[in-house]
């Protein structure tokens, strides 16, 4: 099992493109994967439970995700948020 915290960067936070995005990526791995906010803990495959998060800029989360692929999806997923999904300020 691989969990890193992430601080989201991009200025709308995680609204429905990056959230789209997010689930696009995190689909292509075949581990396990969540993302824990605060006591919310919700598969990252899914696009309802991700906007259910309601994450705003400035939030951390934290990423994880358990199987052959978790070391790797994490990664990809934590550059996702760091490059700011492509949105500037």
């Amino acid at each position: 099992m691989v969990e890193q915290t992430v601080k989201i960067v991009n200025p709308s936070g995680l609204h429905a493109r990056p959230a789209a995005m997010f689930v696009q990526t995190a689909g292509k791995f075949t581990s396990s994967i969540w993302i824990r906010k605060g006591e919310k803990k919700i598969n990252a495959k899914s696009i309802m439970g991700l906007m259910s998060l309601a994450i705003a800029k400035g939030t951390e989360i934290i990423i994880g995700a358990e199987g052959e692929d978790e070391a790797k999806a994490v990664s990809e997923l934590i550059e996702l948020i760091t490059s700011g999904f492509g949105e500037s300020d």
